[in-house]
């Protein structure tokens, strides 16, 4: 018996001949699944990466469809640096310990940091715009270990590993063996975050939404957060931007890291962008629109480094 394959649905040739029903649908199916223009390959992504080491991993929310740049370093295991804060939030989120992202959130310690926006009391909405780390530590605080280990093992986050403390696990450190996970199960979580499938309430997860937001833009908008690691000397190597973008009636996941000496986390939103930009999921934008973000109340340097 011969199969006809048409976008996953096999169809036998010998009822195509009987029902003429048959054709049309295929038509149909040929027709809608046209209307949306599906990305090309990651071919612009060795030239974003510009030399540096990484990988970045595109999943097509629709079709499950995996794009992969450097397939071997995607599978490897990191500390996922500030990129956490999402799942910090959606926890905190969902065991009320924080109700909305408008709420006032972080009271400051009066601990004067290099990062002037972390010297005041803010809300959720902009300790995550700020990346601000003692408002997450202390949020993880307040979720505890046996709660944090229980939702990290719910949702399969990495090796699951948070042994090196409430507070630090997720922050790489001489001596620390910090939790791990990879780009490919970052985009994956991701994944599963945009379409529902994880045991968090839609309150939650429309509110993270909120927080993700970074740029709204036609034909797109896009929704992530950075982190940045540094080695034992205490220099940047390593960068992570996890998010999506929402485009044309459709959502594509994505997890990008990249590695090298000075690099941070504005290495890997930069590549993202422009490889989405590329395969025109997102707008072109000039240098000065690239640098826009949703504002935050704090000083003008506090954009200046991102964690």
């Amino acid at each position: 018996m011969e199969y006809l394959e048409t976008h996953k649905i096999l169809f036998d040739k010998e009822d195509m001949k009987k029902n003429s029903t048959v054709p049309i649908l295929c038509a149909l199916l040929v027709a809608a699944t046209s209307c949306r223009t599906p990305p090309r390959s990651l071919s612009t992504a060795k030239e974003a990466f510009g030399g540096l080491d990484g990988s970045l991993v595109l999943i097509d929310c629709a079709t499950g469809h995996v794009q992969t740049y450097n397939p071997g370093a995607a599978g490897v295991g990191l500390p996922p640096c500030s990129t956490f804060k999402i799942v910090n939030a959606l926890i905190g989120l969902e065991e009320r310990l924080i109700t909305s992202p408008d709420q006032p959130f972080y009271k400051w310690d009066g601990v004067e940091r290099s990062i002037l926006a972390w010297n005041q009391d803010l809300s959720l909405r902009e300790a995550f715009q700020a990346s601000c780390v003692p408002a997450f530590q202390e949020l993880a605080r307040e979720v505890g270990p046996t709660r944090m280990q229980t939702w990290i093992d719910k949702i399969g986050y990495g090796n699951q590993n948070i042994s090196a403390g409430i507070d630090v696990f997720w922050l790489p450190s001489k001596g620390r063996q910090t939790i791990l996970i990879s780009p490919t199960e970052q985009a994956r979580l991701i994944q599963r975050i945009v379409s529902g499938d994880v045991p968090f309430s839609r309150q939650s997860l429309d509110a993270l939404k909120q927080l993700m937001l970074i740029k709204d833009a036609e034909p797109g908008r896009l929704y992530g957060k950075t982190g940045s690691g540094a080695d034992a000397e205490g220099t940047f190597v390593l960068g992570w931007f996890v998010g999506y973008a929402e485009s044309k009636g459709n959502t594509y996941a994505f997890a990008c890291t990249a590695q090298g000496k000075n690099v941070m986390s504005r290495q890997a939103r930069a590549i993202v962008e422009r490889v989405l930009e590329s395969e025109g999921i997102l707008a072109r934008q000039d240098a000065e629109q690239a640098e826009s973000t949703v504002p935050v109340k704090a000083a003008p340097s506090a954009s200046s480094t991102v964690r």
